[in-house]
């Protein structure tokens, strides 16, 4: 019926057919009228010996994650038994005889209970939490990732800086995370956040550092003295006190605060290094000090300027007056408040800086030394 059948086939649908046929098939190469059909197949590729499936993050983790602790808190909260009614009427003698409520009743008791997270940093069992976690506790209780659970006793708190040191009951072994250098650390840097959020015993998330010396008065909170560690790594209620760790596994902060609603995602922690100058001051002497030099600051639209002076601080001794504007502190140019009690900070109690400012027309140079905040409220 067809002059040339094999022209009406297309090419697979004559492989299709030959192979159904193999005489035909053979038949064909022998008298060459097509070429020998090969069907090949890709090799398996090998998976290079130098890749693995290990996560850097579990090296991290193993390295300084053993010494993440949960604390348990247990505090007395008093009461009146009619608490929610208004305090005029609770004193009305007809309100008080109706109710039969007799005038020296002693306010209800129950113990609130919280939890929190922290680290242990020194193998005499010293471990670095947050002052809000362990804050008014009666009793601490710690529990260690490998199940031992031990005693607390608070060796001194710092609110100023949300930072405290508690001790162990017991004599360990106990084991402790390696501590980083947080002032090597860069934006964009890997962040791992390991704690205890709502109870939920060593959860670790990852993020990167997103920003470093936040001053905690941009989150809007007052009464703190801190420059944070901004992350995105998730860092939920429980996770106060627990460690921020770099890609190495080394201790570079401690969380303490984590932004809700709104902009969630948002963590927050203090720096291991600030931490560890509070911490070695609370377990010399049970508390902090705070370098301070009596002056009111305000953000002006050339810089920091001073808008009160305390009188018999350092500053009023040393000839600073309102309306100064601080140019410099020791030669690092000051940009705003934050950067003004940055370098009092750094500087310490008792040493010698150098204060740079412009009075009207002129430039002046002032030298003082910064007083403990203690002093300065007695």
């Amino acid at each position: 019926m067809f002059s040339n059948p094999i022209a009406v086939f297309s090419p697979f649908a004559l492989m299709n057919r030959l192979l159904l046929h193999p005489l035909l098939l053979v038949s064909c190469v022998a008298m060459g009228s097509m070429a020998p059909v090969v069907l090949r197949s890709d090799p398996v590729r090998a998976v290079p010996s130098h890749l693995s499936r290990q996560s850097f993050v579990a090296d991290a983790v193993a390295r300084s994650g053993p010494a993440v602790v949960t604390l348990e808190t247990a505090r007395t909260v008093k009461r009146s038994a009619l608490s929610g009614m208004p305090q005029g009427l609770l004193m009305d003698p007809l309100f008080r005889r109706f109710f039969q409520m007799p005038g020296g009743r002693a306010p209800q008791q129950r113990v609130q209970r919280g939890q929190g997270s922290g680290v242990i940093f020194d193998s005499r069992g010293l471990l670095l939490t947050n002052a809000h976690v362990v804050e008014g506790a009666d009793t601490l209780s710690v529990e260690l990732t490998d199940g031992r659970r031990a005693k607390g006793a608070v060796v001194g708190t710092d609110p100023l800086t949300d930072l405290a040191v508690v001790r162990l009951d017991g004599t360990g072994p106990w084991p402790t995370a390696v501590l980083g250098n947080s002032d090597r650390l860069r934006v964009g840097d890997w962040a791992i956040a390991v704690g205890n959020p709502f109870g939920l015993e060593n959860t670790v998330t990852m993020g990167i550092i997103s920003n470093l010396n936040r001053n905690v008065s941009q989150l809007g909170i007052s009464g703190k003295r801190l420059d944070l560690i901004q992350t995105d790594a998730a860092i939920n209620p429980g996770n106060s006190g627990g460690p921020l760790l770099n890609a190495d596994g080394e201790v570079v902060g401690i969380n303490t605060l984590v932004r809700s609603g709104p902009g969630a995602g948002l963590g927050f922690a203090i720096p291991i290094n600030r931490a560890q100058t509070i911490a070695r001051q609370l377990v010399a002497t049970g508390r902090a000090s705070h370098p301070v030099i009596g002056i009111g600051l305000a953000d002006g639209p050339n810089g920091p300027v001073i808008r009160s002076v305390q009188p018999g601080g350092p500053a009023s001794k040393a000839g600073l007056q309102p309306d100064d504007q601080i140019v410099s502190i020791d030669g690092k140019p000051m940009n705003d408040a934050a950067d003004v009690v940055s370098a009092i900070d750094r500087k310490g109690v008792g040493r010698l800086l150098t204060m740079t400012i412009d009075r009207g027309k002129a430039r002046v140079e002032i030298s003082l030394k910064p007083m403990d905040l203690a002093q300065m409220k007695s």
